[in-house]
């Protein structure tokens, strides 16, 4: 994979801490980040690819099934995962004032939807993912291997959009264009399952309007030329009116920043083994035994507390798992939240699913596993938080 390669100095938490928690000062880690669309003809395109044909490639979309087959863990009774730094956390929108609340109650967080991608395989795809606390409302947070293609050794995921709500092809907040991906060096060159998360900027969202807008003989020339072909006759089109040609294309409005539509978690690290987490997220496929326990079509829950794994035949050597019976396909990157409020539907982001397993022998899933978030998870963190998107309305 060719990446450009951004390598920190110090980092620190300075003004994005709870009260009375200290920055830690630490080495940042070597970071691979790459473009995604990098132009708003570009980004138009992706939206395109997706919404044309009355949304054909998002209906299409299948989970995505890479490394989701269930996989031997192995319980690490001594030991696991251990802070490289002091513990820090990252408020969430809206939360930097405020002290978690608890909640007996389960309401569903705004913040968690679907990333969807062309594969190596050329075909349309989804992970779940989940909108964090950033300096401009614009970062979304999933599984490494929902934005970097391990299967085909290229770079990034092609076509990346994030829709948080989504359901049957509706897009209730919008569609997010990513902009630009991070994510471990570790990951990027030996795909270690140790720092298998990402973290993407988007461009403010765009909501498709039910009529279109006339444009002039040039602007029509520039949405039919090559750098426009996706947008098609779906998105665009001609008419006879007295004689003369008129050209149309489908309106869109910019729905605004992502994290000021549906908020955005927060972010911990460096945390103790054993805290109880909530995992949010849209599983879908079969357990070993053939039984079909979930569709994908809606954002799912569970909620345990989280124990040291490892998974040495994707080199995760310091995971951290917990109990749910979400099956892979589809559940890959979803957000595992400590502190979870249900009356705000905030809480701290402290792993991303990127595996699932069966650890008694059963045939039925029973396990997720995350890698543990500790200072090289918030030094790829911070390469992204402070990074402006903007509009392409």
């Amino acid at each position: 994979m060719k990446r450009t390669l951004a390598f920190g100095g110090l980092v620190a938490t300075a003004g994005l801490l709870a009260a009375g928690l200290a920055a830690p000062a630490q080495a940042a880690p070597d970071v691979a980040s790459d473009p995604l669309a990098t132009s708003g003809i570009a980004a138009y395109n992706v939206v395109a690819y997706w919404t044309n044909h009355e949304a054909a490639n998002l209906i299409g979309a299948t989970p995505y099934a890479v490394e989701t087959k269930p996989v031997t863990t192995k319980l690490v009774s001594k030991g696991g995962p251990a802070p490289d730094s002091k513990p820090g956390i990252v408020p969430a929108i809206g939360d930097e004032k405020k002290t978690v609340a608890k909640s007996k109650n389960v309401n569903l967080p705004k913040t968690t939807g679907k990333v969807f991608f062309t594969g190596g395989d050329g075909n349309p795809h989804w992970c779940s993912a989940t909108s964090v606390q950033s300096a401009y409302k614009n970062l979304v947070a999933t599984a490494g291997h929902c934005v970097y293609d391990t299967e085909s050794n290229k770079a990034t995921l092609t076509n990346w959009v994030f829709i948080p709500g989504y359901y049957e092809a509706k897009s209730p907040w919008g569609i997010y264009v990513g902009k630009q991906a991070f994510t471990h060096y570790d990951f990027d060159v030996y795909e270690d399952a140790d720092r298998n998360y990402a973290f993407v900027t988007v461009y403010n969202g765009l909501k498709a309007l039910n009529s279109a807008v006339e444009i002039d003989a040039t602007s029509w020339k520039q949405v039919t030329e090559d750098a426009w072909k996706l947008y098609n006759e779906s998105l665009r089109g001609t008419k006879i009116v007295d004689g003369k040609t008129q050209y149309w294309v489908k309106r869109f409005v910019d729905a605004g920043a992502l994290g000021a539509n549906v908020g955005g978690q927060g972010i911990a690290y460096n945390q103790k083994v054993g805290k109880p987490v909530y995992v949010f997220g849209y599983p879908s496929g079969s357990h070993p035994d053939g039984n079909y326990a979930f569709t994908g079509k809606t954002l799912k829950w569970t909620y345990g507390k989280t124990f040291p794994v490892q998974v040495p035949s994707i080199k995760g050597e310091e995971l951290i798992g917990t109990k749910s019976s979400f099956t892979g396909e589809g559940a890959l990157g979803s957000s595992w939240l400590v502190n979870y409020s249900s009356g705000r539907r905030l809480g701290y982001l402290n792993g991303v699913t990127i595996g699932v397993s069966d650890t008694d022998g059963n045939n039925r899933i029973d396990t997720s596993f995350s890698p543990y978030f500790d200072g090289e998870l918030y030094g790829v963190y911070s390469a992204a938080k402070n990074l402006w998107s903007g509009s392409i309305a």
